[in-house]
């Protein structure tokens, strides 16, 4: 079993910056695959990025160039880097662990998930 816990959501004006972390607790957190999504209101929740055990990386076309992922391992910690946020970014970001070798921009790819992190970007 592994437990998330995601922080560092809020309000933050277009342009603005975030950074959220990911506390996993439990089996070592640098055996899994790490992912992040979003979900707005009366969407579906959708794919933002991910990082490998292998450290590759991968990133939604929307965020890319603007979002970074990273991973410390010796802290069991995910982070996602937030930049030049816009109003289409507000959402309830979640962040998640899987140790299967598969298509990372998908939910099925993990098996334990965070509770949440709203953000909100305001115009």
């Amino acid at each position: 079993q592994v437990q998330l816990v995601e922080s560092g959501g809020g309000l933050v004006q277009a342009g603005g910056s975030l950074r959220l972390p990911c506390a996993a607790s439990g089996r070592t957190f640098s055996g899994y695959n790490m992912g992040w999504f979003r979900q707005a209101p009366g969407k579906e929740r959708e794919f933002v990025s991910a990082i490998r055990r292998s450290d590759s990386t991968y990133y939604a076309d929307s965020v890319k160039g603007r979002f970074t992922i990273s991973r410390d391992n010796a802290k069991n910690s995910g982070f996602l880097q937030m930049s030049s946020l816009k109003p289409e970014d507000t959402a309830v970001y979640y962040c998640a662990a899987g140790a299967r070798m598969a298509n990372v921009r998908i939910p099925g790819a993990y098996d334990y998930w965070g509770q949440g992190t709203q953000v909100t970007v305001s115009s």
